[in-house]
């Protein structure tokens, strides 16, 4: 890719970068990760079929924005990016499909062939034996056939409704059945209770690890679905639908039972996506396109099957480990490893940072455990945003409740494809006594917050954890996330006075340590970056570094824009999203961004601001954008400590700088260059592996 770097005379006159196509340029990042022949094999699939889930979401919920604002009329282009929604919609619609091709290319060319080389087959329907053939035909009459409905399209079969992201076989027939009826057309959909990976017994298959699709299975069976009926083609397909969640404010009385009632609906919501096999004829195709209301540019066509996600069984299945990522065992910090005595004297001792994946999640889980157990602790309050539907920490929040601690529970009901796991935890909680409350209505209650108060020798204390990631012990596994466990008496106030705004009613108050939105957090971002800009101007040394998920929110960007020309030096490291242009001449030529994909999911926020050498340094569960700023609950908090400030700098940001093996430096029209070593190859995710674990992997 050439230098793009632009000129005053051709410097762009829209100075942000569209959301929705900054986010397809970090699916091609990921992308790439499948086509990197260093990544091993099975860890390669896995990265494919990562970036057909994230194209689901991206379409239930982007694609879904998109299409909702060209229903309402709307055809004045965006004042930051320039472009009307039908022009952004065009512009997705030809991102996705290229980067569909690659997918399906890196599929079908490389990685199943690669694959089969290892003995690790997905055997296609003209590559059966007889012997697999008998086998396939005995499976679909004992466990396929008794659960399918065919049902033909007449006018007294109407077109079923369309599971969203489901399976189905849409079938050309001709000829007359029972009842001397034509039927041209005929539906079949696949119960999600069937498998969609089949394996196949070694002896049958004749490979190690041999595996058959549901949707082969049906393919070859079909037309004893449709007896005396000849079948002129059979396609699968699948539509992808809004699966945005609406609750009125000024409707709700019971929020938890809203929810329920509109999860219902989120299978149903308008058609936004169409896939199909290529195979589909074009009669086939335009008939699907008309029934969903969607046009040319929703339909895409598989060269293979629709879903790739359903590959990501495959993984899981095989015993390889000379394909994926070698294991390795999470260490701990210096301050909890081998120590002998109890979290909380240790907490008392000193503040603890823990970085994960790298550093183990277990002593949160620890203090919980400890927090239920103790008869010195008599409060717990904690804020639920991601747990998933099993969790350690759920059960010991239960097991405090049922030994008489004061459990408060703040649970947001509205975390994106959580909201059933989440309402669930709420009535598991409620039935042992916990207090738990859903945040505020209209705010996303994003911060992660967990505060104990314990009786010890000489008085009351609070014992608090803050984190960037969500209390989830699985994720913890493979998201990159800081955690810092400390009774700074100052920090412990503004917790307790950050709960009780949540749970209870009443003005904000300014807070010492934290800083919180909707109130003071997009301020206080302002406002350093502005001192900063100043402090440049002044003479004095000035440095911003950043890092976040997505960095999208205009008046923090101006103010990098302005912090730039005044001569502040300025590194980002954004993941996902950015709208921010750097490296644009008398803009944002002291703007340098780049994005890290790897191994593990970057999900730190981390704000460095030189403060005329005070070095300020923030963590935070919020991104740099609207939603974060304005309508979630979130937190940011200072390392006070001089050491762990030291390092969160090297294990949070300076080594991500200095990767030359896994950054992507983003350029001026939107688009990314990979960095290629020179010399010593520096992977920050590795380097951080062998420092912090102690064990040097691939």
């Amino acid at each position: 890719m050439t230098d793009t770097t632009m000129s005053p005379e051709n410097a762009p006159a829209v100075t942000f970068i569209n959301r929705e196509l900054s986010l397809l340029q970090f699916q091609r990042r990921v992308l790439a990760q499948a086509a990197d022949a260093d990544v091993p094999l099975l860890e390669r699939l896995r990265f494919l079929c990562i970036v057909s889930s994230n194209l689901d979401e991206f379409f239930e919920v982007r694609v879904a924005g998109v299409k909702e604002r060209i229903r309402l009329g709307i055809k004045t282009p965006d004042p930051e990016d320039g472009l009307t929604p039908a022009q952004l919609l065009d512009a997705i619609s030809t991102s996705v499909h290229e980067i569909i091709e690659e997918q399906y290319r890196l599929l079908n060319a490389e990685i199943l062939p690669a694959l089969e080389n290892e003995s690790i087959v997905v055997l296609r329907r003209d590559r059966w034996s007889p012997e697999l053939r008998q086998w396939v035909a005995r499976y679909f009459q004992q466990e396929v056939e008794p659960v399918l409905t065919p049902i033909g399209l007449d006018p007294a079969h109407p077109f079923p409704r369309v599971l969203n992201k489901s399976l189905n076989f849409a079938v050309e027939l001709s000829g007359e059945d029972a009842f001397g009826r034509e039927t041209r057309a005929a539906i079949v959909q696949a119960p999600r209770a069937l498998p969609r990976i089949i394996p196949i017994p070694r002896e049958i298959s004749g490979v190690d690890h041999g595996f058959i699709f549901l949707s082969s299975v049906v393919h070859a069976h079909v037309g004893e679905l449709f007896p005396g009926m000849s079948v002129l083609g059979c396609y699968q397909f699948r539509v992808t639908r809004n699966s945005d969640l609406f609750v009125d404010e000024e409707e709700v009385t019971d929020l938890r039972s809203a929810l329920k009632g509109e999860l219902q609906q989120r299978h149903y919501g308008d058609s936004v996506r169409l896939e199909v096999a290529d195979n589909c004829s074009d009669a086939m195709a335009s008939f699907l396109m008309r029934h969903f209301g969607l046009t040319e540019g929703d339909i895409y066509r598989t060269p293979g099957i629709v879903n790739l996600v359903r590959l990501m069984q495959l993984p899981d299945r095989i015993d390889r480990p000379d394909l994926t990522f070698t294991p390795y065992k999470a260490g701990l910090p210096a301050e909890l490893d081998g120590e002998k005595e109890d979290l909380f004297s240790a907490i008392r001792k000193r503040d603890i940072l823990l970085h994960h994946p790298f550093q183990r999640f277990t002593p949160v889980i620890d203090l919980l455990r400890a927090a239920a157990d103790d008869p010195a602790v008599l409060a717990i309050k904690m804020t639920v945003y991601r747990t998933g539907s099993q969790s350690i920490l759920m059960e010991h929040l239960i097991r405090a409740a049922q030994k008489g601690k004061e459990v408060t529970v703040v649970l947001e009901l509205m975390a994106r494809f959580d909201e059933e796991a989440n309402i669930n935890w709420a009535s598991k909680l409620e039935e042992v006594g916990v207090h738990v409350v859903y945040g505020v209505f209209g705010f996303k209650t994003h911060a992660k917050l967990l505060m104990l108060v314990r009786r010890d020798d000489d008085k009351l204390r609070r014992y608090v954890h803050l984190g960037t990631g969500n209390y989830h012990p699985r994720t913890t596994a493979f998201y990159t996330d800081f955690g810092l466990l400390t009774c700074n008496e100052a920090i412990g106030e503004d917790m307790a006075e950050l709960f009780q705004q949540i749970t209870g009613v009443g003005k904000s108050t300014r807070l010492t340590h934290l800083w919180q939105a909707p109130f003071a957090l997009h301020a206080n971002v302002v406002a350093h970056i502005r001192a900063e800009a100043e402090n440049a101007r002044a003479g004095r040394k000035a440095r911003i570094m950043a890092k976040m998920n997505a960095l999208l929110e205009s008046e923090v960007i101006e103010a990098l824009y302005d912090a730039s020309q005044a001569g502040v030096e300025i590194d980002l490291i954004v993941r996902g999203p950015c709208a921010l242009r750097p490296g644009v001449e008398g803009l944002s030529e002291n703007i340098r961004v780049r994005s890290i994909v790897g191994r593990f999911l970057e999900h730190h926020r981390i704000f460095f601001f030189h403060a005329d050498g005070e070095e300020k340094m923030y963590l935070s569960s919020a991104d740099w954008m609207d939603r974060n700023f304005f309508r979630r609950i979130e937190v940011a908090f200072p390392v006070l400590d001089p050491k762990l400030k030291r390092r969160v700098m090297k294990e949070g940001l300076r080594v991500y700088l200095n990767d030359n093996c896994m950054a992507w430096e983003m350029l001026p029209d939107g688009q990314y260059r990979r960095r290629s070593p020179r010399g010593v190859r520096k992977a920050a995710q590795q380097m951080l592996m062998d420092e912090l674990t102690g064990q040097t992997k691939r």
